[in-house]
């Protein structure tokens, strides 16, 4: 693979504005600050070419803070929600909703240097970074819409078997917030629109990667919500999260990872029965394609599902299943597509494959690719496997089989195994015996296979895709996986329920009760 980085020269003027990110503020009880203390230098995945050689091009600081600063932010969270008493839960859902929507606006004001932060920090290209920043916008819209609608208005009276009452939703308290890299505005805005909805306080710790747009953000959250309410701690994760979670303070852990950190950072709140959870973790989503699959939906479907953002997206498909009578038609057609697909800067037009968000990835893929090709599987792409950098160029692997580790580990990354399969029982065993069960792609044309294959799918993941990639669209319907791939669902619909508690104010269905009841 040819050296694709740049020169800073031959950087376009655009995309160096406001960069490196100046200052390193932070938001203490309704002020922004300085942070004083310790910080993290944050390097982009675009390496530059130098004389030296390539070199990591810093973009950025943020605070690197300890137990001590990071349970104070918990303390604001929780003083601010003061057992539903706080000014942020006590006031109207009217005035909620308003509040967030002014929020969104001025969310807005910084579009163009958080979709240009998201390509240099993750390597997002500037058509899926733009895409991010206004799907999350689209969301938290829509939930102001259901919440306007549903959420924010008193229930009806319900009277039955002698009882007459008014079912509420009342908000959880304090919720901790945990997005991942790869989608660090979209899926920290899942959380925190519905999460202040609904009248909740909440404690945001950013990704170590994809972090630095948040500052654009403290002054919005400063200006719109009371003081408290919002609160956003920096540092190492490892360090500053157990101490969280550890004071029982946290009543929602909302997180984006990987089942054992998420099963371990369960156990370290002192009630975890009492801990609600949203969390979305591994998933090793397979396609399976027929033999009567169309070959050219089925490939173009299959590498976009994937491919796209280097395949590290839990709903990306990571395994595909062929029968081996269309085998070689299928590798064909997805080597001529993996050909045709552009590597380049995260800014340059048509670039599809960009360099890869976590710096040591390409090492880690490379390893994936020995392990299978020992065990007998080739490459079936020219060029496929080869490194420069942070880039690494897709590989299709073909034969591959389920004892190899690409086959059972989540890769995260644009290594696409193939594994050939004579009956179909053979699929389906992987994913019923698979620790993951969130999506699954059919390809085929006979709709009685179809509906047999579909009846017996959904038992064990959470969505069926016929002659479709995996994907988390459209936001109005749940997206959650079974076994280790989720634990709770989030969409526009159900968010709000998701972020508070059912409670019935009721009484005796006789004289004068009831007046009580509609009076409250």
């Amino acid at each position: 693979m040819k050296n694709l980085f740049p020169y800073e020269k031959d950087i376009p003027a655009e995309m160096l504005e406001g960069i490196p990110v100046a200052g390193m503020d932070y938001l203490l009880a309704g002020r922004v600050e300085g942070w004083k203390g310790p910080f993290r230098e944050v390097s982009s995945p675009v390496l530059i070419q130098g004389a030296g050689g390539l070199s990591r091009k810093c973009i950025g600081s943020v605070p690197s803070m300890d137990e001590e600063a990071s349970l104070g932010m918990l303390r604001h969270a929780r003083e601010a929600y003061s057992d539903g008493m706080g000014v942020w839960p006590r006031l109207p859902a009217a005035g909620r909703a308003e509040r967030m929507s002014t929020f969104i606006v001025r969310m807005e004001e910084s579009r163009e240097r958080i979709v240009r932060l998201l390509q240099w920090e993750i390597g997002k290209t500037a058509g899926d970074a733009a895409g991010e920043f206004d799907r999350s916008v689209a969301y938290a819209r829509g939930c102001v819409e259901v919440f306007e609608r549903c959420g924010g208005k008193p229930g009806g009276l319900v009277v039955d078997n002698g009882i007459a009452g008014r079912l509420e939703r009342v908000p959880r308290g304090v919720v901790l917030i945990m997005g991942p890299f790869n989608y660090p505005l979209f899926e920290t805005m899942t959380a925190f629109a519905p999460a202040m909805l609904a009248g909740n306080t909440v404690v945001i710790k950013p990704p170590r990667l994809g972090c630095l747009f948040f500052q654009y953000l403290l002054r919005a959250a400063r200006d719109v919500f009371p003081v408290g309410s919002v609160n956003i701690v920096y540092g190492d994760g490892r360090r500053i999260i157990p101490p969280l979670l550890s004071s029982g303070m946290v009543d929602l852990f909302y997180f984006i990872g990987t089942s054992p950190v998420a099963g371990y950072l369960k156990g370290l709140h002192p009630k975890p029965h009492r801990l609600k959870c949203i969390l979305g973790l591994e998933a090793k989503n397979p396609a399976i394609v027929l033999p009567d699959a169309d070959m050219d939906r089925a490939a173009s479907e299959c590498i976009r599902g994937a491919l796209t953002f280097n395949g590290q997206r839990c709903a990306a498909l990571k395994i595909f299943f062929v029968h081996r009578s269309v085998a070689g038609e299928f590798n064909e057609r997805l080597s001529e597509a993996v050909r045709g697909l552009k590597h380049g800067m995260p800014w340059e037009d048509g670039v599809f494959v960009t360099p890869l968000a976590e710096h040591d990835r390409a090492q880690y893929l490379s390893g994936l690719v020995e392990d299978a090709m020992n065990l007998g599987a080739g490459i079936v792409n020219e060029g496929g496997g080869e490194t420069t950098g942070t880039f690494f160029s897709p590989a299709v692997m073909y034969p591959a089989s389920t004892h190899m580790r690409v086959c059972r580990e989540e890769q995260f990354g644009p290594v696409v195994p193939v594994v050939p399969y004579d009956d179909i029982d053979e699929s389906l065993r992987y994913i019923a015996e698979s620790p993951y069960g969130q999506q699954v792609s059919l390809f085929g044309k006979d709709r009685a296979t179809l509906k047999k294959l579909t009846e017996y799918l959904v038992h064990h993941v959470s969505r069926v895709n016929i002659n479709c990639q995996c994907q988390r669209s459209p936001d109005t319907v749940p997206f959650t996986g079974r076994k280790d791939s989720a634990e709770g669902s989030l969409s526009i619909s159900e968010a709000v329920d998701a972020f508070t508690v059912p409670t019935f104010i009721a009484t005796r269905n006789a004289d004068g009760n009831v007046d009580i009841i509609e009076e409250l």
